[in-house]
Order: C-alpha cells, then structure tokens, then sequence
C-alpha cells in the first residue's frame, strides 16, 4: 500500500466534521467494503449455469431490469 497514512488521515478529518448519524453510515459502509470480496468468481465456474434459464424467463428478467432498474434517484442519497 503506497502511502496510506496521508490517505487514513485525510478520511479522519473529514468525517470529524460530519454528523454523528453520517459517521455511522461512514462506519458501516466500511465494513460492508470489508466484507466485500476483491474477486469474482473465475468464469469457468459459472460454465454450469450457462443455458439453464428459458428463454421467456430471460425475457421476462430483462424487461424487469430496463422498467426498474435502471433508473436513478437523485434525491436517493
């Protein structure tokens, strides 16, 4: 890790000025990103779930994602 003293100091100084309920989403969200792993799974290991999704269904999945999905809120944080 190149330099990571500066960084965790700059973090401190900033959520020093955020209010008490901001710092313990701050908390949260790191350990959520602690909890996160680095990698994926290989593609190879997925090979096995290739084609077992029908047609319609894969349809029906997309739809679902374009009308819900794929929008934003801005006001959402």
């Amino acid at each position: 890790m190149v330099n990571a003293i500066p960084v965790k100091e700059e973090i401190l100084r900033e959520i020093d000025h955020l209010p008490l309920h901001f710092q313990k989403r701050v908390l949260d969200f790191v350990r959520a990103l602690k909890s996160t792993p680095d990698e994926g799974v290989p593609g190879r290991e997925l090979l096995c779930f290739a084609g077992i999704l029908p047609p319609e269904e894969g349809k029906l999945m997309s739809r679902a994602i374009e009308e819900s999905c794929e929008r934003v809120d801005p006001n959402e944080w």
